[in-house]
């Protein structure tokens, strides 16, 4: 959600600091005079003066962190930028950095755990949308963990939080697999990430923050009386299953769409609503199936199926609970969980260079205990981040059955599999046999898409595909070798729009190419032959289509070569014009 900022201009000075973060911030200007009446109306206000002045002007309304406003000042020159108040619960100290970055200035910040680089405790459950379910005062448990008493951490799932978490581990923290590893004796404090009820040890502070990471299912009867209470009868009903509330969305059957509990759920709670047919449902098997909601919906389970689909078939974690006029159900998707309990997760390598894999796809390869990469196409330092133990091979020479075989044994011992294609897995990626593999054995899988060689080679050859009323297509395709391409899918009938054209896996049959696209493409269209894309040797050969073939043939090149074909190569012709006529007008309304 976008901040309300207000800007406050102390003295002439800093006239043009307070413009230049009047636009960067999107912040409104508003007079010294003015902070006391509109003190709750800003999410934060940016002093530029004096320090004094500052603090003299908003100390008759500061009353506590968890309500005040951030306060950043700026001096009249730009050269230090300071946290005053609310530096983490308000966001002064993030405001601070990105203001300091903006002006190139210095970041004055105070507070104790960030100039000790240590955790902002007070900030994780906005950062990573986790709630807080502890009974001790979070305060002590800060001051106890800033001034570095033994800690120990308890995390049963894995997300965003738990991997930062992980890579910037304090040496006075411990992570601990369950509360029986926590002694007294050893620890002060301990710091859960559980959505599940944990009981710390007696003698201990603990914080324990709640991520939302699950999935609820649930079934209605028809236009409840109490649909106003039922979502608070639901957390009753999961709390004493031992789960705290920690729904990331909920789903239901579209036939219930147009329920009161349903705009309950979106209009007053804010939760994402998702609706599943009865077919779709129909097709999930769950434990306790019932012909009597088969017989009124056409289907055999609503809320188990619903919390099934909506965490990609994760682990129902508890089956179906009754209440007078509600079912539900609870799921966690498999990537969430720490449980040794298989999954397989189908990565994009991106198009070779190591750096140009997700953030994702590279924290994946970090917790997997058995990687399986396509050696071929994928250079081998993209693994090299692996952790301690875990297994690396290289499928270049294994056959699919080999590569399934090897997936299925480290999965039947619960282990994190990646499986790391080359570009984005889903263009040209050959997952298809192997998804079908882990449907037919009921294996959890999930895939993280990669950047494609396609969009390296837009980047590689500094030209953008798309070119306004020249060029809006692209198109995305290979030429005709052993594998048979869909006749409708014949090169020269793709050929006919001269649309850009990507086309994989056909250095080989270059000649068989030139020729199909000769008959729709200029002969003097431009085209590209990039070999090894963003590696170490990459090597791009410009011409006319023309001459494709012979580029391909006199430098040798291999399968592993984009060819790319179209006018958007290097064209910079006429676009200075069209870019006036058509966006002049966006940004005249920026600068309004």
């Amino acid at each position: 959600m976008q901040k309300k900022i207000a800007i406050v201009q102390i003295s002439e000075a800093g006239s043009d600091i307070a413009a230049t973060l009047q636009r960067q911030l999107s912040a409104e200007s508003i007079f010294r005079t003015d902070v006391g009446r509109r003190w709750t109306e800003f999410d934060a206000f940016v002093f530029i003066g004096a320090m004094g002045i500052c603090v003299r002007t908003i100390a008759p309304y500061v009353n506590d962190k968890h309500e005040d406003p951030a306060v950043v000042c700026v001096d009249t020159i730009g050269l230090n930028v300071i946290s005053v108040l609310s530096g983490h619960i308000g966001g002064a100290n993030q405001l601070t950095r990105d203001i300091a970055a903006a002006l190139g200035a210095r970041e004055v910040i105070t507070t104790q755990s960030d100039n000790a680089g240590l955790w902002a405790l007070d900030t994780f459950a906005e950062r990573f949308q986790w709630a807080v379910a502890s009974n001790d005062d979070m305060n002590e448990c800060i001051f106890a963990f800033v001034n570095r008493k033994p800690t120990a951490l308890l995390m049963d799932v894995c997300d965003e939080g738990t991997n930062f978490m992980e890579k910037t581990l304090p040496p006075h923290v411990t992570v601990v697999d369950s509360l029986a590893d926590v002694d007294p004796a050893r620890y002060s404090l301990i710091i859960i990430v559980s959505p599940f009820n944990r009981c710390a040890p007696a003698g201990l502070l603990a914080l324990h923050f709640v991520p939302t990471v699950a999935t609820l299912g649930f079934g209605l009867a028809s236009h409840p009386d109490d649909y106003e209470d039922i979502y608070n009868q639901i957390d009753e009903a999961m709390s004493q299953t031992g789960i705290l509330p920690c729904y990331k969305r909920c789903c239901t059957i579209d036939v219930k769409k147009d329920e009161e509990f349903c705009a309950v759920l979106t209009d007053e709670l804010g939760k994402e609503l998702v609706f599943y047919t009865a077919e779709q449902l129909a097709a999930v098997e769950v434990p306790t199936p019932s012909e009597t909601v088969r017989k009124h919906v056409g289907t055999p389970s609503v809320c188990e199926a619903a919390a099934i689909l909506g965490s990609h078939h994760g682990k129902l974690i508890v089956p179906k609970v009754k209440g007078r006029n509600w079912t539900a159900a609870l799921a966690i998707d498999h990537r969430y969980l720490r449980e040794k309990t298989g999954h397989i997760e189908i990565v994009g390598a991106g198009p070779g260079n190591p750096d140009l894999i997700s953030v994702r796809g590279r924290q994946l390869l970090e917790r997997a205990d058995l990687i399986l990469y396509a050696g071929s196409l994928v250079p081998r330092e993209l693994t090299d981040c692996h952790k301690a133990g875990a297994v690396v091979r290289s499928s270049a020479d294994m056959n699919l059955e080999e590569q399934c075989a090897l997936m299925k044994e480290h999965y039947d011992q619960g282990h994190y599999i990646v499986r790391l294609h080359t570009g984005d897995p889903c263009i040209f990626g050959a997952i298809q046999e192997q998804m079908a593999f882990f449907d037919t054995h009921h294996m959890s899988y999930h895939i993280t898409p990669g950047i494609s060689s396609f969009l390296a080679a837009a980047a590689e050859l500094q030209s953008q595909f798309t070119i306004p009323e020249r060029c809006q297509t692209i198109i995305l395709t290979r030429g005709e070798g052993r594998t048979p391409m869909p006749e409708k899918e014949q090169l020269h009938l793709l050929a006919r729009s001269q649309s850009t054209m990507c086309i994989f896996l056909s250095a080989s049959i270059v000649d068989d190419v030139q020729r199909e696209l000769l008959q729709e493409y200029p002969e003097d269209t431009p085209v590209a032959a990039c070999y090894h894309l963003t590696w170490p040797d990459q090597k791009i050969y410009r011409g006319q289509l023309k001459d494709l073939a012979r580029i391909v043939h006199d430098n040798h090149l291999t399968l592993t070569t984009m060819l790319v074909v179209g006018e958007a190569i290097d064209n910079r012709h006429g676009l200075s014009e069209l870019y006036n006529k058509h966006f002049t007008h966006l940004f005249r309304q920026g600068e309004a």
